[in-house]
């Protein structure tokens, strides 16, 4: 049922429709995303209002005869709403989120645009919510579940998919600060102690604004570098220049641009459909932190690794079982010995 909802979804905007949609709309979306970009917020989070904006004009389009936003009544969110769960299968998450950004765009006109709509009241945040699904079972991966679909993707010549999961497991970064890794990153002057890949530039993390949380990126380099020595060679095979690691493909040709969160999740759809477990991006943050841990590397370095502002991090995102973690300290002789891990062997 989820491949089918993703489907969906992303047939709703094809160019034809979109070639539809009543010009004030398009209008007033571009003006919202340009207020979005002038007050800083983050490309990453533009980016998923535009995708939104995109959807609810097209349905705007096909269930409310191409109204002008700006007239919609709380019957017409309540019609979207109805379809969009009991048409097209969303889940309630998923129209959660859309609701929001429809929201966050009345805000924007009562506040901003007051003086053309001027008796203007936002009125999708009157519309009840659907009611939560259950919060989604985490996923906890195995290395060996994850070198299979690395064999996989290479079988099969993804040689950008193969890159990308390599590194999240290799760096346990969050999906948007994958997109943000540079080709030069990723070169001998960068590597630290024979076995880390520093980045030379702070990177953006987690953060409100454009700017965010800047860190320094480590990578862990004996399980990265067999896909992105494979991935680097397609990139000179086929003349690809961009500065990012992982860049757009737009049209069958990358571009010089990051590869879009929207892209991250679609992988993401594939390595579930393969694995027959919901992938999840940040999954792989634990698994990372896991390893880490189970290589008897300290937890104060864990963090610094990271980034965190507390090693207590490490103990939420450890996935190691209670049994597991006595096992490694005790014996039939009582307790073990156990030496400090080392990354190099990572």
């Amino acid at each position: 049922m989820a491949n089918t909802r993703k489907t969906v979804y992303n047939n709703i905007c094809s160019p034809e429709k979109l070639a539809q949609v009543n010009p004030e709309n398009i209008q007033l979306g571009n003006d919202f995303l340009e207020y979005l970009t002038s007050i800083d917020r983050a490309k990453t989070t533009i980016e998923s209002y535009k995708h939104d904006l995109d959807v609810i004009w097209v349905l705007i389009l096909e269930l409310l005869n191409n109204k002008f936003f700006v007239e919609l009544s709380k019957r017409d969110i309540v019609k979207i709403q109805n379809h969009c769960l009991n048409v097209f299968g969303w889940s309630p998450a998923r129209m959660r989120r859309v609701k929001s950004t429809m929201s966050s765009l009345s805000n924007y006109i009562e506040a901003m645009l007051d003086d053309e709509f001027e008796n203007y009241r936002p009125i999708v945040r009157k519309i009840e919510n659907p009611t939560s699904s259950p919060v989604r079972e985490k996923t906890v991966f195995e290395n060996e579940q994850l070198q299979k679909l690395l064999d996989h993707l290479v079988e099969k010549k993804k040689y950008d998919k193969a890159c990308m999961l390599a590194l999240a497991i290799n760096n346990g970064r969050r999906k948007s600060e994958l997109t943000r890794m540079k080709v030069s990153y990723f070169t001998e002057d960068n590597v630290i102690y024979g076995s880390l890949y520093k980045t030379p530039e702070l990177v953006t993390t987690k953060g409100r604004g454009s700017r965010g949380k800047l860190l320094t990126v480590y990578t862990l380099k004996k399980g990265f570098q067999p896909y992105l020595d494979l991935w680097l060679k397609f990139r000179e095979e086929n003349n690809i220049t961009s500065e990012w690691l992982i860049p757009k493909k737009e049209n069958g040709v990358y571009v010089d641009e990051q590869v879009p969160i929207t892209t991250m999740d679609s992988w993401a759809e594939s390595f579930s459909r393969f694995l027959g477990v919901p992938f999840y991006w940040h999954s792989l943050r634990h698994l990372f932190v896991t390893n880490l841990s189970e290589a008897n590397i300290p937890d104060s370095v864990i963090q610094d690794i990271i980034g965190w502002d507390s090693a207590e991090m490490c103990r939420l995102y450890c996935d190691t079982s209670v049994d597991s973690k006595f096992g490694k300290y005790f014996g039939e002789e009582g307790i073990k010995t156990v030496e400090q891990g080392n990354l190099s062997d990572l």
